[in-house]
């Protein structure tokens, strides 16, 4: 799936991602791939899990951004 990062608490290491009119996916930063955390209005692809609390996201990864002149990520920080 993907879509765009609605929160990040860095404080808490998690955060939200939109889910339309649906309840917020929750992220947290042992499920981000290849990042230490992610910024609001990132675009991310991940898994999409159901637990008894709710929708989590698993196996976040960044999407690299079309336009960008330099080849870098635009969001989020990279290890």
């Amino acid at each position: 799936m993907q879509t765009v990062v609605k929160k990040w608490l860095r404080d808490k290491d998690f955060g939200f991602l939109e889910n339309g009119n649906g309840p917020d996916i929750i992220v947290r930063k042992g499920d981000l791939v290849n990042c230490k955390f992610l910024k609001s209005g990132a675009v991310v692809e991940f898994e999409c899990h159901q637990d008894q609390r709710g929708l989590k996201a698993k196996n976040v990864r960044l999407r690299r951004q079309e336009n960008s002149n330099d080849n870098q990520w635009k969001f989020g920080v990279m290890k």
